[in-house]
């Protein structure tokens, strides 16, 4: 009973907060702590995301840039989390990153900011979608090539139709019923970290000796791959790959894309607030505790990768699938199938709960970059990361720019706001501008950037519509839009105050 009382007074304190944001309580809250957690952590998808981007770590530093590159994107990657929680806190509404923007930005400018945040989380979703189920695509792929005994060699055309059927699927999934999508988050984490520590433990144990890597090789050895590292037959294969020429330590920071990728979009948990119980601290607590266990997770996966791969990283990085290849090297064919399949299953589990279907459609389109090479389908990872990073960036840096309202919630840093905030938004800048970069200082037509060209042409494109004379956003774009009085809720609330403290309450 005492349970049940305590569960109405969350749900009226929820849907109180909501109101003083300018809104009313549409959904069901349906989603309990741990759910909301799961949203965050099973998005992030560790194992199968590891694999997706793992050609990023290996050939820009080897086993140190996985281990140490990971460590320290994980620590900075937190300082993101921990400044968006405390928005998430003060303000848990579905609209986040769009309606903290526009409320903490100065009146001059929230105008453009919330319309800039808005076109960028939005490319930085679709192109999140399309990068997840794009590895997916790969990973399947990867199967077939295992289950044939690498007879079977996929093309650009049959792994973008995998891609695009995990695609019709994600939106089929996402058709499920709020309440369907909130249990499933429960299983989720449980197969995701229990897949983790299958790799964690097994992997050193079933790895051959001739695998096996010495705490040298493993955590020192920093191999910046460039083309006099390879033999002349292998050197086509991974031309798209390697580095090619930038110094060692801007190659060590090109590897960060492999964490950052990966340990991304824990927004996510943010876009369900108002499907949350008690949601401001549930959703920034799921914030933080998954790039948390995400982190350490990971490291541990990377430390195991670095001790079992072998110090062949040439044909590691000729291999379709070099997480499938390890993996191949320690379990065998049989192993390798068995364990893969819970990868491609977990991987397919990444759902994105919001604008899916709007998001399934134009990731559709970004997936025909298969066909402009390789290099091409690669900047779906660092389109997602830049574009989300210029989305959590602004309203970051807003809520200490101006003057504004901003009350923390239950969830605050105190004194280490400020520095915490900095932090993450240099950190973003910075690996927003690297990621911009080609991969080789030498560019080519066929090694460029695309990264540049997609979420560069969307910006520049939503800066126009907005400016544009007359049908321009500039005269008729007014924010997020109230669906109730707030200066009556405050009354009502003022009322209820001193009716409670007359009454001795």
């Amino acid at each position: 009973m005492a349970s049940k009382s305590s569960s109405i007074v969350k749900r009226q304190t929820d849907e109180e907060l909501l109101a003083s944001l300018g809104y009313k309580q549409e959904f069901k809250r349906a989603f309990a702590p741990l759910e909301v957690f799961g949203i965050a952590f099973s998005i992030i998808g560790l194992l199968p995301s590891i694999a997706s981007v793992l050609f990023y770590g290996i050939p820009n530093g080897g086993g140190p840039a996985m281990v140490w590159g990971w460590a320290i994107a994980s620590f900075f990657i937190l300082m993101v989390g921990m400044s968006m929680a405390e928005l998430a806190s003060a303000a848990p509404t579905s609209g986040g990153l769009y309606f903290w923007t526009f409320s903490f930005s100065s009146p001059r400018w929230r105008r453009l900011l919330c319309w800039l945040v808005g076109y960028a989380n939005t490319i930085g979703s679709i192109a999140s979608v399309a990068s997840i189920d794009w590895g997916c695509a790969v990973q399947v792929m990867a199967a077939a090539n295992i289950g044939s005994n690498e007879n079977f060699e996929a093309t650009p055309g049959q792994t973008f139709g995998v891609y695009a059927a995990i695609i019709v699927t994600h939106i089929a999934v996402c058709c499920l019923g709020t309440t369907v999508l909130a249990r499933l988050q429960t299983l989720y984490v449980i197969l995701n970290v229990l897949l983790c520590l299958v790799v964690i433990i097994a992997l050193p144990v079933a790895t051959p000796a001739e695998f096996k890597n010495t705490a040298k090789f493993a955590l020192w050895d920093f191999s910046n791959c460039t083309t006099t590292s390879f033999p002349a037959w292998l050197s086509a294969k991974i031309r798209l790959l390697k580095v090619n020429g930038w110094p060692d330590g801007y190659a060590f920071i090109l590897s960060f894309l492999a964490p950052l990728w990966t340990i991304a979009s824990f927004d996510s948990s943010v876009h369900i607030s108002e499907e949350a119980s008690n949601a401001a601290t549930a959703v920034p607590w799921a914030i933080v505790l998954a790039i948390f266990i995400a982190g350490v997770l990971g490291w541990a996966i990377n430390i195991s990768f670095a001790f079992c791969m072998g110090t062949d990283l040439a044909a590691l990085y000729a291999s379709p699938q070099p997480m499938a290849q390890i993996f191949f090297n320690s379990f065998g064919r049989t192993g390798t199938l068995a364990l893969w399949a819970f990868v491609v299953i977990v991987h397919y589990t990444r759902t994105p709960v919001n604008t899916v279907f709007f998001d399934g459609l134009l990731a559709l389109v970004l997936g025909l970059l298969v066909f402009a090479g390789d290099q091409a389908i690669n900047a779906l990872f660092a389109i997602s990361v830049v574009g989300l990073y210029i989305a959590y960036a602004i309203p970051i840096a807003a809520r200490f720019m101006g003057k504004n309202t901003f009350q923390p919630g239950p969830f605050s840093l105190g004194i280490f706001s400020f520095p915490v905030a900095v932090i993450a938004v240099l950190f973003m800048l910075l690996m927003s501008i690297v990621f911009c970069f080609p991969t080789s200082p030498n560019t080519t037509v066929q090694d460029m950037n695309y990264t540049v060209v997609v979420l560069g042409g969307v910006m520049v494109l939503s800066v126009v519509w907005y400016y544009l004379p007359k049908y321009g956003g500039v005269h008729w774009f007014t924010g997020p839009v109230a669906n109730i009085d707030t200066h009556a809720v405050h009354e009502s609330e003022a009322f209820n105050h001193e009716k409670k403290s007359s009454s001795g309450i």
